[in-house]
Formats: structure tokens, sequence, C-alpha cells
């Protein structure tokens, strides 16, 4: 499933192609994905101007005036640009065709498993932040709320492992099972941890641990995921670095050691047993 920095990747991408630009028309090759799309989508975004794009957790968000237009890719899911007359392919579910400057193009969406999404919210329908999809979500794990001091405050009655409650998202959002393999690694601590017994000096290494490696997802255009692409076909090279993470039985690039797997609420989870206690 594309994480938070594939998300951030494709809003990156899209931004310059739709902010700023006119809704010309909406094509919907099937009834929905995950959940209906909504009703009369095309009546409520032809001829409005798109403010702004915007990322909460892993949801894309395209803003107007009157609303909020929610893309989640699900488990396969990408966005192009592309220009208009393009035939689309297989699992080519939906276009927002838009025109600026310079002409016509397209963002499609390509969605092979339909696990993806594509909801409006608008501003009849109150506060953004209170969307079902949205409103349990907790801070950004790239904003100025987000700290290892959150991060002890809020796991104080924890007892779960520290790395499912991370994957959780209730306190910080979007940190998937890549991320949180990579930074528990850097952070030295051993993922089958209780949340409640990581001490404040470690919860502070976990944050910089954290910010640090979505930074330099983002950066290195995300992970080669088995679909994920930016949105210019591009793979992301961020697995190139990765410590532990589908590493199994791999030396430790620190001590050697070879990096274990186990399960952890039916996810992977690879760690060294040296290098984090």
């Amino acid at each position: 499933m594309p994480e938070l920095p594939e998300v951030e990747v494709t809003r990156l991408g899209v931004a310059p192609h739709l902010e700023g630009r006119v809704v010309e028309g909406v094509v919907l090759r099937r009834d929905g994905l995950r959940w209906p799309f909504p009703a009369r989508l095309g009546e409520l975004l032809a001829g409005r101007r798109i403010l702004r794009t915007g990322r909460r957790g892993k949801y894309l968000l395209i803003h107007f005036e009157h609303g909020t237009l929610i893309i989640h890719l699900g488990m396969s899911g990408h966005l192009r640009v592309l220009p208009p007359g393009t035939e689309p392919k297989k699992h080519d579910h939906f276009d927002l065709v838009v025109a600026g400057p310079g002409g016509q193009q397209v963002l499609r969406m390509h969605d092979p498993r339909r696990f993806g999404a594509v909801l409006w919210h608008g501003l009849d329908d109150g506060d953004l932040e209170q969307h079902i999809l949205l409103r349990g979500l907790g801070v950004e794990p790239l904003g100025e709320a987000f700290s290892g001091a959150l991060l002890h405050r809020e796991t104080r009655r924890r007892s779960a492992p520290i790395k499912q409650v991370l994957l959780a998202g209730d306190i910080v959002v979007g940190v998937g099972n890549i991320y949180a393999c990579e930074s528990l690694f850097r952070a030295g601590i051993n993922p089958k941890t209780p949340a409640a017994r990581v001490s404040r000096a470690r919860y502070d290494k976990l944050a910089t641990a954290i910010r640090e490696i979505l930074a330099a997802a983002i950066v290195q255009g995300g992970s080669t995921l088995r679909d994920f692409l930016a949105v210019n076909g591009q793979s992301g090279y961020f697995q190139q670095t990765y410590f532990v993470y589908d590493r199994a039985g791999v030396p430790c690039r620190n001590c050697g050691a070879p990096v274990r797997q186990i399960k952890q609420g039916q996810r992977s989870t690879f760690y060294c047993v040296n290098c984090q206690r």
C-alpha cells in the first residue's frame, strides 16, 4: 500500500498541473471503487477552480471553494497526468479533466484492485477534519505538533507493541509498515517493546528518526512498492537504502547479524536483535 511518502510524492507531482486550473469535466468508468463515486460529481466540479492541493495522512486532498475532493490510492492505485485524448487502459477508472494556460490535461486514476476511493466533502458537510475517514487521524509526522514528548505522553497506557501503536495512526498518522520498521531500527528500539515501556529519551530519538526517514523517502520519490508509480510514471528508489525492511536473513548493515522477520498484526516486521533493544 502506498504510504505517506508515496502520497506526498504524488501530491507534489500533481499540484503544478491542478492548482489554479478549472475543471472541465469528470469521467467515471465504473460506479465506484471501495465506495461508490459521489452522485453528480461531474456537475459538482464542472467550471470550478482548484484552489490548492493538500494531504492528510495517506489521503490526497484537492480543495475547491465549495468543498474538497478526497482521494485514497488504496492498495495498488496511482495517479498520472496525461494529455487529452490519451486512451484509457484497463483499470483506469477516474479522470479529472482540467484546463489552464497550457491547455487541457487529464488527471487519471488507475486502480487494479479497486481499494482506492474518490469522495466529496462539501462545505455543507461541516469541518473537513470531522470527515469519517479523517477525524480519527493523529498528528502529521512532519508537522510541528509531532514530537517525542507527544509519543511519550500518549502511550503511557498503551501495552501494545510500539510498532503496532505507530501503525494504528491515532497518535501519529501515515507511518506505515515500511517506515515504522526503518524508524524503529534507526532509533534502536525493538518493535516488540510495549509502547508504555519506551522512555521519553528513546521517544525523542524515534520522533527524530520518523521525521528524517519520511523526509528522505519523499526526496527519493518514495519506495518501489509492487504497484506504486509517481505521477511521471517513475518508481521511487528509497528501497535501495533500507536497513531492515524486506531484508530477512541478510546481514545487518550495522552489526552483521541476520535481520529477523516476524509477524505482528498480520504484517511482516523486520528488525535486528543486536541493534534494537
